[in-house]
């Protein structure tokens, strides 16, 4: 009988970066990179009416105080391109130094133009192709937004949405397919669509003076292979940054898990440098909600760190009692909330990994791997709980206050390890 074991060693996925340009986006003293060798960031929008600036400065505060490195804001109407200035006066008064971009649509060189303020307060703007005007309009229309761009040194996005795809580019490409001898599928001739719309308005961007390191592309559609098919095309034909995103992906579980697939799949091959998850929130839900789970596809993938991650086991038949998820759940709400603190008091503390295990099948040796962990009693257990710290037991646990103490106990550990010397 052969061998099971392999000659050689099993190695880990890894992932190489897709080669793009670096562009700047800039918001007083502070730059933020996309491209090139920057992390890959995270990026959200808000969905309150942008003419109620304080309402507006709030949510972008709650967004990016959740992680948000970029924060989308929607600018269509005279109020609201009235309003971003104000918007952008109440973050800086509350020191939220978070770059904004105008989200613009059908009316967008009209307010760039009638609203210089707005257009210098925002730090990127996002140019839809397909929104942008029709007929002979839209080259005019198209170049009066660039032109603001470069007037006053902002980077622009150009965002294709196959949901309202340039109808005149798409019928372009259907007759010239139409002509080949072999014609493509309409799905095929879609995706051809949205590339060559994001690659033709870059380069018409370009001759109008925009530098090519000014530009970031996107192509969102709301399939997860759609998606991958558009990007790993757009990728092969372009060295601007790409910002990924599935676009209306979604409620609930379905958003999160169809943002997951898709997004997951071109992190892994090397591609995107911004990303944004479409949740639509729960009734009263609360917006940071797609920072969130942003965050953790990247921390989970390997590519980014974010805040400590908890690893805590399912539960089962052993585990009747709820103890160990309410622990869970408890301290994995208690380090978020403590991250805007830390991450500047305590570096490196975004790289712990916390344990809170239910049994003592996998809790102890999960514990061990963990920075620091803890094996709550299953049913029947005796009703001890031993703590590791750096793989070793240093304490047990028991009684009533098991959470406050264990809370206690990764708190010290943050201060001592984490902490400046």
């Amino acid at each position: 009988m052969n061998s099971p074991l392999s000659d050689t060693p099993i190695s880990s996925g890894s992932l190489v970066r897709h080669r793009t340009r670096s562009v700047r986006i800039v918001h007083g003293s502070r730059v933020v990179m996309v491209g090139g060798d920057a992390p890959i960031l995270v990026q959200s929008m808000t969905n309150t009416d942008t003419a109620d600036a304080i309402a507006t400065a709030i949510q972008v505060k709650e967004l990016a105080r959740a992680g948000s490195e970029v924060v989308r804001i929607t600018v269509n109407s005279p109020e609201a391109a009235a309003a971003v200035p104000a918007v952008r006066e109440q973050l800086d008064r509350m020191d939220v130094d978070v770059p904004l971009v105008g989200d613009f649509h059908y009316n967008g060189h009209q307010l760039l133009t009638q609203y210089p303020a707005c257009a210098d307060a925002l730090s990127k703007y996002r140019i839809n192709p397909g929104n942008v005007g029709q007929g002979a309009k839209r080259d005019t229309q198209f170049a009066q937004m660039i032109e603001v761009a470069c007037k006053h040194q902002k980077p622009v996005r150009i965002g294709v949405n196959w949901g309202s795809l340039d109808q005149a580019l798409l019928a372009r490409v259907m007759d010239e397919n139409a002509k080949r001898a072999h014609p493509w599928t309409a799905q095929a001739v879609m995706y051809e669509a949205l590339v060559t719309s994001a690659l033709e308005n870059a380069r018409r961007a370009e001759e109008l003076g925009l530098p090519g390191d000014m530009i970031i592309l996107s192509c969102k559609v709301s399939g997860v292979q759609d998606l991958i098919a558009v990007y790993r095309e757009l990728a092969r034909r372009c060295d601007y940054p790409l910002h990924l995103g599935l676009t209306e992906a979604g409620m609930g579980s379905k958003g999160i898990v169809a943002s997951t697939a898709a997004l997951s799949v071109l992190l892994q091959e090397g591609i995107g440098d911004t990303i944004r998850i479409s949740l639509t929130p729960e009734p009263g839900g609360d917006r940071t909600r797609e920072v969130i789970v942003a965050q953790e596809i990247l921390q989970t993938m390997g590519l980014r760190k974010f805040t400590p991650m908890v690893i805590a086991c399912p539960g089962c038949g052993r585990t009747t009692s709820t103890v160990f998820q309410e622990l869970a759940d408890r301290i994995q709400t208690y380090l978020r909330d403590q991250m805007p603190i830390w991450k500047g008091t305590y570096p490196g503390v975004e790289a712990m990994n916390v344990a809170v295990m239910g049994c003592i099948v996998n809790g102890p040796g999960e514990s061990k791997h963990a920075n620091i962990g803890i094996s709550l009693p299953g049913t029947g257990e005796s009703p001890a709980a031993p703590v590791f710290v750096d793989g070793e037991k240093t304490v047990t646990l028991r009684g009533e206050r098991i959470a406050e103490e264990f809370q206690s106990i990764v708190l010290d550990y943050v201060k001592n390890r984490y902490g400046r010397n």
